[in-house]
C-alpha cells in the first residue's frame, strides 16, 4: 500500500469550488433586469394601441425604437428562459439524457429567437 506523503492541506487544494457559475448567475440576472423595462414598454404598448387595427400596428412596429425594444425583448427572454430551463435540467436530470437535454433546449431556445426576430423583420421590411 502507498503511502501518502500529502499534508491534510494539499490533498484538499482543488477539490472546492470549481470557480465556475458566476457567469451564468451574472447573465441570468442582467436578462431579468433587462426584462423589466423591456416588459413594461410590452405592456403600456400593447395598452396604447388597443382598438387599433393591423396597418397601425404594423406602423408602431415600424419605427426604429419598437423595433429595437422588441428584439431586445426577445434576445432577453429567450436568454434568461435558457439560463433557468439549463439549471432546471442540471439540478434535476441525473442520466446520459442530460447532456441532450440541454443540446436541444439550447437548440430550441435558439431557435425561437431566431423565429421572433425574422418575425420583426418580416413584419418592419416585408410589408
Amino acid at each position: 500500500m502507498a503511502k501518502r506523503t500529502r499534508s491534510p492541506l494539499g490533498r484538499a487544494l482543488g477539490l472546492g469550488s470549481a470557480k465556475e457559475g458566476v457567469e451564468p448567475w451574472l447573465r441570468e440576472r442582467a436578462a431579468a433586469v433587462a426584462l423589466i423595462p423591456l416588459t413594461l414598454w410590452l405592456v403600456a404598448s400593447i395598452i396604447a394601441h388597443t382598438g387599433d387595427g393591423y396597418a397601425e400596428f404594423v406602423a408602431w412596429l415600424k419605427t426604429p425604437v419598437a423595433t429595437c425594444a422588441m428584439i431586445l425583448l426577445l434576445v432577453a427572454l429567450f436568454t434568461h428562459m435558457s439560463l433557468g430551463l439549463q439549471v432546471i435540467i442540471e439540478d434535476y436530470v441525473h442520466s446520459a439524457a442530460k447532456t441532450p437535454s440541454l443540446i436541444v433546449m439550447r437548440l430550441a431556445c435558439f431557435g425561437l429567437l431566431a423565429l421572433g426576430i425574422l418575425a420583426v423583420l418580416r413584419i418592419v421590411f416585408g410589408h
